[in-house]
């Protein structure tokens, strides 16, 4: 059974920095894409960054120089770097996994930026 958790969510003031990191298991890690989109309230899920098996990385143009997505295979996990963070920014932040077409979504991680 695969599991995504995520943790590092929390209140943050405009232009701070949060880390979010996904623990993953039950499944191929390293074979597996990997990624982190974020709901806001009123809004559709949207994909923020995302990370192939092989490191290639997209973002969102709304957080390109600011955000920084990594994986580690050996430990399983992806992480997300938030820095200069934006009011606009605030929402549900869920980690993403997919491998040979089935995907996993953990249950999210709430971001607040506000001052």
């Amino acid at each position: 059974q695969v599991q995504l958790v995520e943790s590092g969510g929390g209140l943050v003031q405009p232009g701070g920095s949060l880390r979010l990191s996904c623990a993953a298991s039950g499944l191929a890690f390293s074979r597996s894409a990997m990624g982190w989109y974020r709901q806001a309230p009123g809004k559709l899920r949207e994909l923020v960054a995302h990370i192939t098996s092989g490191g290639m990385i997209t973002y969102t143009d709304s957080v390109k120089g600011r955000f920084t997505i990594s994986r580690d295979n050996a430990k399983n996990t992806v992480t997300l770097q938030m820095n200069s963070l934006k009011p606009e920014d605030t929402a549900v932040y869920y980690c993403h996994a997919v491998l040979d077409g089935k995907h996993d979504w953990g249950k999210g991680t709430l971001v607040t930026v506000s001052s």
